[in-house]
């Protein structure tokens, strides 16, 4: 719990896999239960450099907007933190990575991918003293696409395996949450997992 004794719980997974969802699901769980609690949105919904290129097809992915994105959720996560025992995040800054290697596709002797080293860097350095459980989502759901998200639906398993490459080439721990499952099992069994990891902070829950 090294972000302000916020413990910081991460889900993970492509697109349409149910993160959202989910997260929002977790969040409430733990809010019923006393718990000062909070999540994360996904900066790319309320990103202007996102805005241009999906809502007003002006330019495409770039580094800027890789950065900028990276950025965000950093900065959202840490001030979302400052007040909680428990932070639900959807996504992490490895997710923003992982996909800024697959959208970008750069040289290697290029400034592109020297900035994409740094940001692994950091990465590997940041992410095991900030997030304390991180699960992945292996499921893929139809459903109707919002205009970011039809932007992107054809890259669902390349944006998996690049998620799941991305942490592995990092040593980062990712804990698959079984398929096939409800929001409310999914809960049920991150939860399973989670408690004894909260419990060991005496006084997470929220004062009487």
């Amino acid at each position: 719990m090294s972000v302000h004794g916020c413990f910081l719980l991460a889900i993970e997974g492509s697109h349409a896999s149910g993160k959202t969802t989910l997260v929002h699901a977790l969040t409430a769980h733990y809010r019923e239960r006393g718990l000062l609690v909070d999540a994360t949105g996904e900066p790319a919904r309320v990103s202007p450099f996102i805005d241009d290129i999906v809502l007003h097809d002006q330019g495409d992915f770039d580094l800027v907007t890789e950065v900028d994105l990276f950025g965000a959720h950093l900065s959202a996560t840490l001030r979302a933190a400052r007040h909680q025992r428990l932070l639900v995040c959807d996504k992490t800054i490895v997710n923003v990575l992982a996909y800024a290697r697959l959208v970008l596709n750069t040289r290697r002797d290029s400034r592109e991918a020297a900035v994409l080293d740094a940001m692994a860097a950091f990465c590997r350095t940041w992410a095991p003293i900030s997030y304390d459980a991180v699960f992945y989502l292996p499921d893929h759901y139809q459903q109707p696409q919002a205009p970011l998200r039809s932007k992107v639906a054809h890259l669902h398993q390349a944006t998996a395996n690049a998620i799941r490459n991305t942490y592995a080439d990092l040593g980062l721990d990712l804990t698959d949450v079984p398929a096939g499952m409800t929001t409310a099992e999914r809960v049920t069994w991150i939860a399973q997992r989670v408690e004894p990891l909260l419990t060991e902070q005496s006084d997470y829950r929220q004062p009487a």
